[in-house]
């Protein structure tokens, strides 16, 4: 009798933790369990760019766990800096030349204090190949880091001009004579 009360009692713990997971995945459920099996979602363009050169540097540099994570903060920092100065400066060359180097400039004061003396040297060393691995990765995905300008279009001209919806009501279509309004 004891055997068969343990085997119901299983039973019907095994249903309800069964029927308890079905009905938090029910159907019109909006939230859904992320699938561990798939990539998390994507950084953005910037943090992608700074994630792939921190990744190269701490690879090359042989960095610690603690030195890549602050490297990593640096990275996102400088990077978003020249990225701003890349799609303010655009069709400039030498301008975003010229001010990304200043950003450089100030990544290595920071690394000063991230970096042990010997990692510090092989960075001061390889810094052309930094700069040149990061500048061929955002020519290269320069489509990617333009998403923002398509998304926040500024106006089309610094005059004043402000693009808005016009309106279709009777004071707003008169007219001068001469075919404009």
């Amino acid at each position: 009798m004891i055997a068969m009360s343990k085997k119901f009692v299983t039973a019907a713990l095994v249903f309800a933790a069964t029927f308890g997971a079905y009905a938090q995945q029910a159907p019109g459920s909006t939230v859904m369990p992320q699938d561990k099996t798939q990539p998390s979602p994507r950084l953005n363009p910037v943090q992608e760019r700074a994630k792939r050169l921190s990744d190269q540097m701490a690879r090359d540099l042989r960095l610690n766990g603690y030195q890549a994570t602050k490297l990593r903060a640096i990275n996102e920092d400088k990077v978003a800096k020249m990225a701003a100065i890349e799609q303010k400066h655009a069709g400039n060359p030498k301008l975003i030349d010229e001010q990304c180097q200043g950003v450089c400039k100030e990544r290595d004061q920071e690394l000063r204090n991230v970096l042990s003396s010997a990692q510090y040297s092989a960075y001061y060393d390889s810094r052309a190949d930094f700069y040149k691995f990061d500048r061929d990765y955002a020519k290269k995905n320069s489509g990617a880091m333009m998403v923002k300008s398509v998304q926040n279009p500024l106006p089309a001209s610094s005059k004043g001009s402000v693009l808005s919806q016009g309106r279709n009501t009777p004071a707003a279509s008169t007219s001068s004579g001469d075919g404009t309004k």
